[in-house]
């Protein structure tokens, strides 16, 4: 099989999804822009905010119409697995920093929502919902039927990405008050625990042998047995989702150092302020 033809043929311009995106988009840039100004929602969206939420639906839009989705549905697992990973992990916490939080004040003025939002954001909760959707689109049987049902395989790609937002946000949510965060230490300690059921799958996957049927007959590309491709998928659930997790614990934590850093600084200033004015008495 030609492997460049692949790359610049496969492309999935699924109006539904084009559509959608620009959708999305225009929608967000006009509540963050003339309606925000128009109606006096709240405080400007810093652009790094906005861009960080663009750059998420960005990656949503090319996981699934780029030719990994091709190359993921009809010849390597690990393509799928990669694309699993942007629409659960990468997107979703983008997504989040994006999202300044009036924009969910109109909705949370609704007991029953607020409710609702509590206890899916409650961190056992989205932890097991996260873990539990992955493991579940990774059974064989459930796994084989999303490659041969259209409609399944949608549902499960937006499941994907409604557990990731949840999943992260215990740690990055926009809201301060109705639903916060976690502190660093239940952060820190979420994501570690968190990623156990993820590594447990991802080295199940590495050191089974080939479980799923399309992959077995699927055309080999890229030199790739089928073994040797869940192996290399298994990999990246395992280590790489947990690399990518380790990077965003030390990023939250070095932002907790320099928070420190800077509430001692102004400490010392003002203990050296205070001095000076014994001093002048």
């Amino acid at each position: 099989m030609n492997n460049t033809i692949l790359w610049y043929t496969n492309w999935n311009w699924a109006p539904s999804l084009i559509i959608g995106t620009l959708a999305i988009i225009a929608g967000y840039l006009l509540v963050i822009g003339p309606l925000r100004e128009r109606y006096q929602l709240g405080p400007e969206v810093p652009l790094a905010r906005a861009c960080a939420f663009l750059l998420g639906v960005d990656i949503i839009f090319l996981a699934l119409v780029s030719p990994l989705d091709t190359i993921g549905d009809r010849y390597l697992f690990t393509a799928h697995m990669l694309q699993h990973l942007l629409l659960s992990l990468a997107a979703p916490p983008l997504l989040l920093i994006g999202m300044p939080d009036w924009f969910f004040k109109p909705l949370l003025h609704n007991r029953m929502i607020l409710t609702i939002g509590k206890a899916l954001t409650f961190p056992i909760v989205a932890s097991t919902l996260f873990n539990a959707n992955l493991w579940f689109w990774h059974a064989p049987p459930i796994y084989d039927i999303t490659l041969v049902n259209e409609n399944i395989h949608i549902l499960s790609h937006i499941l994907y990405i409604a557990t990731g937002v949840i999943f992260w946000w215990p740690v990055m949510s926009p809201l301060k008050e109705d639903l916060p965060p976690l502190s660093l230490g239940g952060k820190l300690a979420y994501l570690f625990f968190s990623d156990m059921p993820m590594v447990l799958l991802g080295a199940g996957l590495t050191f089974t042998p080939p479980l799923y049927t399309r992959y077995e007959y699927a055309g080999r590309i890229f030199g790739l047995s089928a073994a040797m491709d869940q192996q290399l998928g298994g990999l990246l659930m395992w280590i790489v989702g947990s690399i990518f997790l380790i990077v965003v614990v030390s990023i939250i934590f070095l932002r907790w150092m320099y928070k420190q850093e800077e509430q001692q600084h102004q400490i010392d200033l003002a203990q050296e302020y205070e001095e000076v004015g014994h001093e002048t008495v």
